[in-house]
């Protein structure tokens, strides 16, 4: 009977450090589970295929700034916006590995299988731009007569990757944590990065794109060699649910992009300039936020046109920054 009594105090004790680790990180329902399975985790690592995600809030330091008299109220604000952007995730059964000031790295997959886990982060990043766009109105409209507070617009950069990573407990032997390590992961974080100058909220690596390409909104958008890495890789904007993915216009809009990509990487500029007006438009009638990555590309026309590219080149863009 103490044999017994001592195994059952022991898997207790093992079920409340699982949920005590996991429990601001996963769904209920998927701590419940693994407390329950706790065989689940591999400690020091495993190998599985991952789709990793991160967000970061655009223009944070002018933010910041304006709270400069007032920590409490930017502490709330945070507090606030990361709670919007956490629930989707959680929601999506995703597992948050870490915030990062504003920024949040999560993932599907582990520690549980997921054979949709692409579509599921794709799905939780579109829930998060509609949780913002919610809650910018909510405070625009509560701080109209609030003199204590600034308002400023808060948007975000998401990046999605999916590849093979190196998932599980890692650390030091007094504190650890459960992570994903890997070029995945690395690849993921630039993708947040490039966000910014292409003016897209959302962009995705190939392999996100392949998975979900038949039921989400997806449009080629470059092809790149981003920061530390010697091979290119093509990336994706990722615009909208399958609704908005079944529409005649987004269909139009996806055929005529490729056009222009095709004609700008086989140097035929007057026809991409085409195809580029021709974007335009359908960009506004399906409010598409592509002013900066039309942009890019009638600057880099602009100044083809004026020095041709070398004959070795190959259509990649070389990103410079993060």
């Amino acid at each position: 009977l103490i044999i017994i009594i001592s195994n059952f105090m022991r898997e207790e004790q093992k079920r409340r450090q699982i949920r005590a680790a996991f429990g601001q990180y996963l769904s209920p329902d998927l701590v419940g589970r693994l407390a329950d399975n706790p065989d689940t985790l591999v400690l020091g690592g495993e190998t599985r295929e991952l789709s990793v995600l991160f967000t970061d809030i655009r223009g944070f330091t002018t933010i910041s700034e304006s709270y400069k008299d007032y920590p409490q109220g930017l502490t709330r604000l945070m507090n606030h916006f990361l709670t919007e952007l956490s629930r989707p995730i959680l929601e999506r059964n995703g597992t948050i590995d870490k915030y990062m000031g504003d920024a949040i790295m999560a993932f599907w997959n582990a520690p549980f299988d997921r054979e949709d886990h692409a579509k599921e982060a794709c799905l939780a990043a579109l829930e998060m731009l509609d949780n913002i766009d919610r809650l910018n109105t909510e405070r625009e409209a509560r701080l109209k007569n609030d003199k204590t507070e600034t308002y400023h617009e808060i948007n975000v950069g998401i990046g999605i990757n999916t590849g093979l990573c190196v998932v599980g407990n890692m650390g030091s032997e007094n504190r650890f944590d459960y992570t994903a390590l890997g070029d995945t992961v690395n690849i993921a974080s630039r993708l947040e990065g490039q966000s910014k100058p292409y003016g897209l909220p959302i962009i995705i690596g190939p392999e996100t794109a392949e998975r979900v390409a038949d039921t989400l909104a997806v449009f080629e958008i470059d092809l790149i060699r981003v920061k530390g890495k010697t091979e290119p890789v093509c990336i994706f904007a990722l615009s909208g649910n399958d609704e908005f993915a079944k529409s005649k216009l987004f269909g139009d809009f996806r055929e005529i992009n490729s056009t222009m990509l095709a004609s700008y990487r086989d140097q035929k500029w007057n026809d991409a300039k085409k195809s580029i007006r021709k974007l335009t438009t359908l960009g506004k009638q399906l409010n598409l936020p592509i002013d900066e990555y039309i942009l890019i590309y009638q600057t880099r026309i602009s100044e083809f046109e004026q020095n041709s590219p070398t004959s070795d080149w190959d259509g990649v863009y070389v990103a410079s920054s993060k």
